[in-house]
């Protein structure tokens, strides 16, 4: 009987590679653009629908849910096949997003991102699994320039098509441009990943224990994201949240010991070498999810610059982001070592932060493009690596929910980054416009990215020094948790790189 999850225990050819990237690449890349293309309109979003102290949460709403389904989609794709679960995420994302495009207040476009993530929890989950069962850990790098290619393009384009729809048409169209993006990338891997097709398999799901996971992740995420903010750290609504917090992790880890098919197998967790990696990549996505949230809106309020001018300023973020992944994806199949990229590439990134927390008004653009993009060089040489790393310590059988499990702690690391910096960020300009005196507050950047423009000459004397303060504090946290990934990554152990794929047949 194949092996529940597997697709044919044989090796592809050059040629059926092709064809079954082809019906992936569109996936990473919807997924690609959608990270991309809102960073630029959130401040244009904020001016139009107000909330301003609530705009994290068009990237931590999204993140929370495809967080907590991504370890599902994982267990679901090893027990009934990749193709199917990847064509359900599509079709949420897509709904989602005509959605968003919609919404008509900022509690409805953040339930409509929250949705929207049901769906962007499978389209990186799913892709990286299909290339795990398809592509051999070493070999990786041979193929990497097709990924990276799309991945560039959206990643790349997204910011400056984002920018251009705001300054000419409307925002709502960073969110309407998945459309048909979506429909065709679902028609192609309907067609392309045929060969994919698993036999389903009657297996008890872990219903209990993904209730559980989403509650855990939601009180904790909730926790940072209200405390000092929204409620004080004394209320009784904090106190009764981070007394339930341990409790329902505590829930977690018993279900999923006792579940038969547990959404987070326990088993993984036994290698040293899967919780270094998943360390790691969480807090990492810490910082770099911060940092996407923040470096347009930093650019568009303190630089002053538009939102499409926004938008090209970050294409070597993410440019770079592709430039050190196809390196080092590169590296690892001529050497068949990956240990070293993710320490040169995070202490590259932690410089970057240092440097980012130097910036202020008067910085030139081009610096701010160089810091932007050292920091995209090493966040992408050494996220993949983890990645790839796990997939290599991984039995078939949990191929699916081990891919996941990294995305589950990356999109995990992310959305408290992004609530946590945001957070910190309005907590030290409130502080900030506090010590200055005047009548200012953070109420002041309810109008986006004009809300310096209806200032005053004094009010916006107070108001900068404020900002740029906010600005340098939650890139030195970003720094310091680089750093500390540094440390962690020190003790990833290095294993040889298989050279069959996942579902390939016999290692040789």
């Amino acid at each position: 009987m194949i092996e529940s999850g597997a697709v044919q225990a044989r090796s592809f050819s050059h040629r059926e590679i092709l064809t079954i990237l082809s019906g992936i690449l569109l996936g990473m890349a919807l997924a690609a653009l959608d990270q991309s293309i809102v960073a630029t309109a959130l401040p244009a979003i904020a001016g139009e629908l107000g909330g301003f102290e609530h705009l994290s949460w068009i990237v931590a709403g999204y993140l929370l849910t495809s967080t907590a389904s991504t370890p599902i989609y994982g267990k679901l794709s090893d027990l009934f096949g990749r193709r199917a679960m990847l064509q359900i995420a599509i079709l949420i994302f897509v709904t989602a997003s005509l959605l968003c495009g919609f919404a008509q207040t900022m509690p409805e476009l953040i339930a409509a991102r929250t949705l929207q993530g049901l769906g962007g929890g499978g389209l990186i989950s799913m892709a990286q699994a299909i290339i795990a069962d398809v592509i051999s850990p070493r070999e990786r790098g041979r193929y990497q320039a097709y990924l990276s290619g799309v991945w560039a393009t959206a990643s790349v384009g997204g910011p400056v098509l984002g920018g251009i729809f705001v300054d000419y048409l409307s925002w709502r169209w960073v969110f309407w441009i998945n459309l048909p993006v979506g429909i065709a990338a679902f028609i192609l891997c309907r067609r392309a990943l045929a060969a994919l097709v698993t036999p389903r398999t009657r297996r008890r799901i872990d219903y209990l224990g993904a209730a559980l996971l989403t509650l855990a992740v939601t009180d904790l995420l909730l926790i940072f994201t209200w405390g000092g903010i929204s409620y004080a750290w004394t209320s009784p609504t904090l106190l009764t949240m981070i007394a339930v917090a341990p409790l329902l992790i505590a829930a977690v880890i018993l279900q999923e010991l006792r579940a038969p098919e547990p959404v987070l197998p326990p088993r993984l967790f036994a290698s040293g070498l899967i919780r270094t990696a998943n360390l790691a990549s969480f807090i990492v996505a810490m910082a770099m999810f911060g940092g996407v949230v923040l470096l347009p809106v930093f650019l568009q309020l303190v630089t002053g610059v538009g939102a499409g001018d926004s938008g090209v300023l970050l294409i070597p973020l993410m440019a770079g982001t592709v430039v050190g992944a196809y390196t080092a994806g590169q590296l690892m199949r001529r050497t068949g070592r990956y240990k070293a990229y993710p320490l040169i590439g995070l202490s590259a990134s932690t410089l970057a932060f240092a440097l980012l927390a130097t910036m202020d008004a008067t910085t030139a653009p081009t610096t701010a493009m160089a810091y932007m993009g050292l920091l995209g060089t090493g966040i992408g040489s050494s996220m993949p690596v983890m990645l790839v790393a796990v997939q290599n310590a991984t039995e078939p059988r949990d191929i699916g929910v081990a891919t996941a499990t990294v995305a589950f702690f990356r999109s995990l690391g992310g959305s408290f980054g992004a609530a946590i910096l945001w957070s910190v960020f309005l907590a030290a300009l409130a502080r900030g416009l506090a010590v200055a005196g005047g009548a200012l507050g953070v109420e002041v950047l309810q109008s986006g990215p004009d809300a310096a423009a209806h200032l005053t000459p004094a009010q916006h004397a107070l108001l900068m020094p404020a900002l740029v303060s906010a600005f340098h504090l939650v890139f030195a946290i970003s720094a310091v948790l680089t750093a500390v990934s540094v440390v962690i990554s020190a003790f990833l152990k290095e294993l040889p790189l298989r050279t069959t794929p996942a579902h390939g047949g016999a290692e040789h």
